[in-house]
């Protein structure tokens, strides 16, 4: 994966924790993964497709969750309801969104998909030939690791391009 595409993502995260969660964040070592398990009790996963393409995965423990989301709302949640689901849902759509308007400035347009809720941990999501790069990033509310599976479109193909990622996502 190309590092152009990482610093957007990482750079998202830190201004959206900061402004949404009032936390700062501090960015862990990268490693890489080709492992198609999730160790988290937590993931949202966001595709894009465009000039950019591939699955960005934000994953955490329920109790990172629950802090975020009772962070967010201004309440304390005990339970990983409704909307609580929603809430960090949003939290990884809102840092995938600012991403995209990075990577845009950057010159890659691309579009991101609804947010999906993965529940538990063990979960298989397959990115096939793409290599994950992960970061995980600490917060005092708890830790969430971002996995990136991205790269650039073939030239042309953006126009054409149907999302073959979302039948990629396959859970145990």
């Amino acid at each position: 994966m190309n590092v152009k595409f990482l610093n957007p993502f990482l750079d998202a995260a830190h201004e959206v924790l900061e402004a949404e969660v009032q936390v700062e964040m501090q960015r862990g070592t990268l490693t890489l993964q080709k492992s198609a398990l999730t160790t988290d009790d937590i993931t949202v996963l966001i595709n894009l497709v465009g000039q950019v393409q591939g699955v960005v995965l934000y994953g955490m423990s329920k109790t990172t969750a629950l802090n975020f989301v009772s962070q967010m709302m201004g309440q304390k949640f005990e339970e990983f309801d409704n909307l609580a689901e929603s809430g960090i849902a949003e939290l990884g759509n809102v840092i995938s969104g600012r991403a995209t308007v990075k990577l845009a400035e950057a010159g890659y347009d691309s579009t991101i998909s609804p947010p999906t809720l993965i529940t538990g941990k063990s979960v298989q999501i397959s990115t096939l030939d793409f290599s994950r790069v992960i970061v995980p990033m600490s917060t005092e509310l708890g830790d969430i690791i971002v996995h990136l599976a991205l790269r650039e479109s073939p030239k042309n193909a953006t126009e054409n391009y149907v999302p073959l990622i979302q039948d990629a996502v396959r859970a145990k």
